[in-house]
């Protein structure tokens, strides 16, 4: 079955006050009633081997190791009083690659959810998130060849096995973005997000809709971890200025977009911080990491990120043993805290005042965590929703904006940059009202640098 994008039209809420975490304009349920966005926090719960080997020998332990990190999650679960949460298995490569050896260990996690389903009525659903394996060939093949197949392969068989929902990380236009970024080139930037990626994102999503809708699963969706996620690292290391990581991260919010016009339904993926925008445009549940993802990466953006989340993350941590137990266990603890305080505030009708408060902790100590205010979320997706359906369009307001909002807050004197930022900060601004408002004028000049490194026909682009 064949699935166009459907281009939004319109918001989903009538203000950023309508906006409050636990709380979806279109709720969803899935796997053994879980209801998601519809009137509380739910824990997501997710998880990662050890430093081990996945090799055809190996798997049984591989195996193993799973369904004992889930049994203990489980167990946490039930001693915290909690009536539902959703795992979250993320592929390692090899469970893609060999996409049997995922859906084993996809069926092996069910297994032991259904178990404690019956045992202690834990409401449950599981998120598988396939591997983005096309990029291990460069430049890569997005939409032929034999990793593009295995890929959609591996959806198919998780999804066969147990699945409840289905997401994934995409990387279309990440092989120029990552060129781009680090020479701080606004033109690569500008043509990974705003022509590559949602290209991409068109063509992959129209697949795992049609996945997800066979298998009678939900597709939740993508994030642009790999373009926003990076330049947020980049920048925590002093490697890029935070102003354009800022910058990017509101950038990516168009391209994850593509996803739900796809006919992704959310819930949206944890590490996809643009994911506020997209609720406020389209009213779908999100997952959000913050605080508690600290155990995989630092970020700016520990409070603010929950302001409006509905499932609630730790992004991913490895089973090693900690004082308190097996660390996915004692984060499913943190996770439960963190949940349970938001929806004691939500029944004691203080939700909006512990949303604020999670905004106003953290909007002005850095630029990157301005861009997640909920004022700046919904005017970005008004402006997303005026500038039409074209993605390089949408891309550029998206650019634009955030730059205005930025320097707005310096003027103000809410953000204090350092001198170096500051300088960054007006390079960017002059390379935006440079670019060329029409996508193919910039095609034609970003492929005498980055024209190499990409495969047009794999974008649906001419040669």
């Amino acid at each position: 079955m064949s699935y166009h994008r459907k281009p939004v039209t319109g918001m989903a809420y009538s203000s950023p006050e309508e906006m409050i975490f636990g709380s979806a304009a279109k709720p969803i349920a899935c796997g053994s009633g879980v209801l998601i966005g519809a009137g509380e926090v739910i824990p997501e719960v997710n998880f990662t081997l050890p430093p081990m080997a996945i090799r055809e020998e190996t798997l049984p332990d591989v195996r193993q190791r799973f369904r004992e990190m889930v049994e203990r999650i489980l167990t946490r679960a039930v001693q915290q009083g909690l009536s539902a949460l959703v795992l979250e298995l993320e592929h390692l490569y090899e469970l893609t690659l060999h996409p049997d050896w995922g859906a084993l260990v996809t069926a092996d996690i069910k297994a032991v959810m259904e178990e404690f389903g019956q045992r202690y009525g834990l409401r449950s659903a599981l998120r598988v998130t396939v591997a983005d394996i096309r990029d291990q060939q460069r430049p890569p093949r997005m939409r032929t060849g034999e990793l593009f197949a295995t890929m959609l392969q591996a959806f198919e068989r998780c999804a066969d096995a147990g699945a409840d929902i289905l997401s994934i990380e995409s990387t279309g236009g990440k092989e120029v973005n990552d060129h781009a970024l680090v020479q701080g080139d606004m033109e690569g930037i500008a043509f990974a997000l705003g022509v590559l990626a949602p290209r991409d994102m068109e063509s992959l999503w129209g697949a795992i809709v049609d996945i997800a809708h066979r298998y009678k699963v939900v597709p939740g969706g993508d994030t642009a971890c790999g373009f926003g996620n990076t330049a947020m690292q980049l920048a925590h290391q002093g490697l890029l200025p935070k102003v354009l990581a800022a910058v990017v991260r509101l950038m990516t919010a168009p391209r994850s977009l593509v996803a739900v016009e796809m006919g992704a339904t959310g819930p949206l993926k944890d590490c996809g911080y643009e994911n506020p925008v997209i609720k406020a445009v389209t009213g779908v549940p999100i997952s959000m990491e913050g605080k508690s993802s600290a155990c995989a990466h630092s970020s700016p953006l520990g409070n603010i990120a929950a302001a409006v989340c509905d499932l609630w993350s730790n992004e991913s941590v490895q089973d090693v043993r900690l004082l308190g137990g097996y660390a996915p266990a004692v984060f499913t603890e943190i996770l439960a805290y963190d949940c349970r305080l938001m929806n004691t505030a939500l029944k004691q009708g203080q939700g909006h005042a512990l949303r604020d408060l999670l905004v106003v902790s953290d909007h002005y100590r850095d630029p990157q965590a301005l861009m997640l205010d909920l004022r700046v979320v919904y005017e970005a997706g008004k402006r997303i929703v005026e500038a039409g359906e074209d993605h390089y369009a949408r891309t550029l307001a998206m650019a634009r904006y955030a730059t205005e909002e930025i320097r707005r807050a310096v003027s103000e004197g809410s953000i204090t940059l350092e001198q170096r930022e500051e300088r960054w900060l007006g390079m960017v601004e002059d390379a935006l009202a440079d670019l060329p408002e029409d996508a193919d004028a910039l095609r034609r000049r970003v492929d005498m640098n980055y024209g190499s490194l990409y495969i047009p026909a794999e974008y649906g682009l001419d040669a």
